[in-house]
């Protein structure tokens, strides 16, 4: 028995963009002064329902300050900072693997998006962006009338 598995052109393109925008803001921040600081993004799940599309993103020891969420010409950008505390002195610094840093994620929004009435809630470390879809691009069930015996 074989397995059908839906053909989505564009899978594998969000990856290719987020690997090359990586590429280029490490060698751009490779002569930064935090250069001991590994450059980061947070990783994002983009789900879609009937009624809007939804993208979360993992923003653990975040400020809610830090963050900047802003839509622009169809593109939701989320920005951030997660800052390394200085209650430890870096010379009795043992292994620091936590990514520190600023950040910035973009996508690009499908125009069935309603911009005007996207919302955003940042609990636990987890930024939860809620974006609602136009009434005309929501489906709609259409009854169909089947006549009988060619009436």
């Amino acid at each position: 028995m074989t397995t059908l598995t839906r053909w989505e052109p564009f899978r594998g393109l969000n990856t290719l963009q987020d690997q090359v925008n990586r590429l280029l803001e490490d060698s751009i921040r490779g002569a930064g002064a935090n250069s001991s600081l590994t450059a980061w993004a947070p990783a994002v799940d983009i789900y879609e329902t009937e009624s809007e599309l939804v993208v979360t993103a993992d923003l653990p020891g975040i400020n809610e300050k830090d963050l900047d969420v802003r839509v622009e010409n169809n593109m939701l950008t989320i920005r951030g900072e997660r800052k390394l505390e200085k209650t430890v002195n870096e010379d009795n610094m043992l292994r620091v693997e936590r990514a520190y840093g600023s950040f910035s994620r973009s996508f690009s929004l499908p125009n069935t998006v309603n911009t005007e009435a996207i919302k955003a809630d940042y609990r636990d470390g987890v930024l939860t962006v809620k974006m609602p879809k136009r009434e005309e691009s929501k489906p709609k069930q259409v009854k169909v009338n089947v006549a009988t015996n060619g009436k």
